[in-house]
């Protein structure tokens, strides 16, 4: 058992303030970090306590938007009528995501940290970057089945295991922050991740100390909503490739398109050349095919994990048949 002082937190600025010393850790839900406490993957050495903070709001905004706070829980926010209506790609995202009694308990910021499945991330005998920088990966060369084929480098391919963020990415979410000297950041959701570089364990753009208060929605978006995950099997799993998608059509064409990927990288994945390759072309599978080849164009397996690169393939183009009314 690690030793740690735990504080709770009667106010925002309380918290991040609690939370402004190396090795502090904010807990809410705590579904993620408590198992990476058991195993001692985490020890922090000061838990800072946020459950009682006011963050546990669902708003509608003026200009059509939502601002969700940062303790809601995964399941009141799947059932919230507005999400149901306005945001189905994100409501269908996190009951893909975990059970009834995780979704009841994990809140939607602590949804946004959560830390990779990779097997020797969870391995302490294993060499791991993420964990111990500057020892090594040895998913690289081992079993990397669920691991990643884009935004990979030589020193981490594991994957994020969010399915709530892979559908926040294709809504151009912003993550509101507060910082430990009381300034607020809004950050958008495609800044908010970092690639593995060669610093895989520095995972987001947050400060010390800084805490989500809040994810900003923008209006919804116009057009069809999808959210396919493949996985190894029907009961909960993380996704082994995961497409979250917002389309229209006008005219017999494609309007808009915005398309987010899970399972795939370090980060949830969003290409432009994706949408790109999508708008303003009638559906077809010949169009479907480019829009595949832009996002996989730099794809590279690693063993394992090298049925990954046409299971995206197959499920990208079924998304968007899906999507565009053409299945």
């Amino acid at each position: 058992m690690k030793l740690f002082e735990y504080v709770r937190a009667a106010s925002p600025e309380g918290a991040a303030q609690a939370a402004a010393v190396d090795g502090a850790k904010f807990i809410a839900g705590g579904t993620n970090l408590l198992v990476l406490m058991k195993l001692q993957i985490e020890a922090p050495e000061k838990l800072v306590d946020i459950t009682r903070l006011d963050l546990n709001q669902i708003d509608k905004r003026e200009d059509g938007g939502l601002t969700i706070g940062a303790l809601v829980p995964n399941s009141d926010l799947a059932a919230d009528p507005s999400v149901v209506e306005s945001y189905p790609v994100l409501s269908r995202a996190l009951l893909a995501g975990a059970s009834g009694q995780l979704r009841n308990k994990a809140t939607t910021g602590g949804n946004l940290l959560q830390r990779t499945r990779c097997y020797y991330f969870y391995d302490t005998a294993a060499a791991c970057n993420k964990r111990e920088p500057g020892s090594g990966c040895s998913a690289i060369d081992g079993f990397n089945r669920i691991l990643a084929v884009l935004g990979t480098s030589p020193h981490c391919i594991a994957t994020h295991p969010s399915d709530m963020a892979v559908a926040l990415r294709a809504l151009d979410a912003v993550i509101v922050t507060l910082r430990t000297d009381g300034d607020r950041r809004r950050i958008p959701i495609g800044e908010f991740y970092r690639l593995p570089g060669d610093t895989p364990q520095i995972e987001t753009a947050l400060e010390t100390g800084e805490l989500i208060t809040a994810i900003e929605l923008p209006a919804p978006p116009a057009g069809r909503h999808l959210y396919r995950k493949v996985r190894d099997r029907a009961s909960y799993a993380f996704a082994l490739v995961s497409v979250a998608g917002v389309v229209s059509v006008e005219d017999g064409r494609m309007a808009s398109a915005a398309l987010a990927f899970g399972g795939l990288a370090h980060m949830p994945w969003r290409d432009p050349a994706v949408e790109n390759a999508l708008i303003g072309e009638r559906p077809s599978d010949a169009v479907f095919a480019a829009a595949a080849d832009a996002l996989l164009r730099d794809a590279k397996g690693f063993g394992s994990n090298d049925f990954k690169i046409p299971l995206a393939r197959r499920t990208l183009i079924a998304s968007l048949r899906e999507l565009t009314g053409e299945a």
